[in-house]
């Protein structure tokens, strides 16, 4: 089995550090790729980062485990979709349920001002990230859920008051998923309590062996 941890919007592989750290305790060394990395040459829109994040999941010979938070869990919920024989089980983390577009116009206004040095850190421009969020406000997460036929863990942070009921939606439409509220985090899970996250990524993907 290949494990695969998949990064937020506004996060880069490194963002899964401290995790990582936890789950190689048991032996567990996932991919972490950086998404930005990964469309380097080509265009900064969800399709084109989806159709080169599904690539990459299909260059590995081995079925996968696909752990992703916001961004990241959209990416795993659109390929276990599309590739459903290829995927043994998904977790998502903080994922919406559906696009909090006006929170997204939002965040818009806000990325225009912020200063580029944000962006680079995470290995793109600021124009760059603005045309990927752009080209996600039309996304439909909660279509087609009933082809997720996988194992799949929705995980939340306590404090993650946005996207907490998200959580629960997921859970209720994805047959047979459970729900975890992960202590002591918001929305960044991965940063918040990486700890709990990874004992909790470590038992999920054992009992899914």
């Amino acid at each position: 089995m290949k494990n695969i941890l998949i990064h937020g919007l506004g996060q880069n592989e490194q963002s899964w550090n401290n995790t990582n750290e936890y789950l190689r305790k048991n032996q567990i060394d996932p991919i972490c790729p950086n998404l930005f990395e990964l469309t380097k040459n080509t265009s900064k829109d969800y399709k084109m980062m989806y159709n080169v994040f599904s690539d990459l999941c299909n260059a590995q010979k081995e079925k996968l485990n696909l752990c992703g938070i916001s961004l990241g869990g959209i990416l795993a919920l659109d390929f276990a979709k599309e590739y459903p024989e290829k995927v043994n089980s998904i977790i998502l983390i903080g994922t919406p349920y559906k696009i909090p577009k006006t929170l997204f116009k939002l965040q818009s206004i806000i990325f225009h001002i912020m200063p580029k040095s944000t962006f680079e850190r995470m290995g793109c421009s600021k124009g760059e990230f603005i045309t990927l969020v752009n080209s996600m406000n039309n996304l439909d997460i909660s279509s087609d859920l009933d082809r997720i036929k996988c194992s799949s863990l929705i995980i939340c942070g306590a404090k993650d008051n946005v996207n907490i009921e998200s959580a629960k939606l997921l859970n209720k439409n994805i047959k047979n998923s459970k729900l975890k509220v992960i202590s002591n985090s918001a929305h960044e899970v991965n940063i918040d309590n990486p700890k709990e996250l990874a004992d909790t990524i470590y038992d999920f993907w054992k009992d899914n062996q």
